[in-house]
C-alpha cells in the first residue's frame, strides 16, 4: 500500500503560484485576465472615440463611407498594434513609422483632400494616444480625448470660424473679367449661379474660345462639404 504525503499548505502555495503566473504554452503565457480585460476595456473606449469623431463631425459634412471604413479601421488597427507591442521589447516607433509609410504609400494612388488627411491624423493620433497610454490614469485619458473632441467641435462649428465654400468656373464673357468691370462680373455670377459670392478670382484664359476659369467665393446655405467643386470638364 503506497502512502503519499499531502500538505494542503503546499498545495495551496502552488496554486498560488501558477495562478499568478497565468497559464503558459510553449514558453509564452497564454492567458492573463487582467491584460485581456483591459485590452477589451481600452478597445472599446478608442472605438467609441473614433466613431464621435468620425460620425458626428466628418461624415455629418462629408458623407463619406469609404472614408468612413477607412478611418475606423486605421483606429482599430493602429491601437491593436501599438497597444500588443507595448508588451513586447520591439521599437514602438519603428512599427509605428513602417506602418505609416505603407498608409501613405496606399494614398498616393488617387488625391485626397485636405479634410480627409486631417481627419486620417487626428485618427491616428487618437489611437496612438490610447494604445499607449496603459499607465496613464482614466481620468487624464478621458480628458485629453475630449479635449480633441472639442477642439475639433470649435474649428467645425459656424459660431468662431465662418466657413466659405469655392467653386472653380469655366466663364465665357470675358469681356467682364477686366479689373474695372469686378462689379459686373460678381453680379453677373450671382445671377446666373444663385450663390452669395463674396469674391472671384481669375485664373487661365483662353482667348481663341473667349473663355476663362474663374474660382469664386461664396457664402454656402449648407456646412456639407461638396466633393466636386473643383471639377472642371466632364468626363
Amino acid at each position: 500500500m503506497i502512502q503519499t504525503d499531502y500538505d494542503p499548505q503546499i498545495v495551496a502555495e502552488h496554486a498560488a503560484s501558477l495562478a499568478e503566473k497565468g497559464l503558459a504554452f510553449m514558453g509564452v503565457e497564454f492567458f492573463d485576465p487582467s491584460n485581456l480585460a483591459m485590452l477589451f476595456i481600452r478597445f472599446v473606449f478608442n472605438l467609441l472615440i473614433c466613431w464621435i469623431i468620425i460620425q458626428f463631425f466628418y461624415y455629418r459634412k462629408s458623407r463619406r463611407k469609404d472614408y468612413y471604413f477607412t478611418f475606423m479601421l486605421f483606429g482599430v488597427t493602429i491601437f491593436l498594434i501599438l497597444f500588443i507591442l507595448q508588451n513586447l521589447s520591439i521599437e514602438v516607433g519603428f512599427a509605428l513609422g513602417l506602418f505609416g509609410i505603407f498608409g501613405m504609400i496606399r494614398y498616393r494612388t488617387e488625391t485626397v483632400q485636405i479634410r480627409e488627411m486631417t481627419y486620417l491624423f487626428i485618427i491616428i493620433g487618437v489611437s496612438v494616444v490610447n494604445g499607449l497610454s496603459q499607465d496613464v490614469p482614466w481620468v487624464t485619458l478621458t480628458m485629453a480625448n475630449v479635449l480633441v473632441i472639442l477642439t475639433i467641435w470649435l474649428l467645425e462649428s459656424n459660431k468662431f470660424l465662418k466657413h466659405t465654400s469655392t467653386k472653380i468656373v469655366l466663364y465665357e464673357k470675358i469681356a467682364l473679367i477686366t479689373p474695372d468691370r469686378y462689379d459686373d462680373l460678381i453680379a453677373d455670377l450671382k445671377t446666373r449661379t444663385g450663390l452669395d459670392i463674396t469674391k472671384a478670382e481669375v485664373g487661365h484664359i483662353d482667348f481663341l474660345r473667349d473663355a476663362a476659369y474663374l474660382k469664386i467665393y461664396y457664402k454656402a446655405n449648407s456646412s456639407e462639404i461638396n466633393t466636386i467643386d473643383t471639377v472642371t470638364r466632364f468626363s
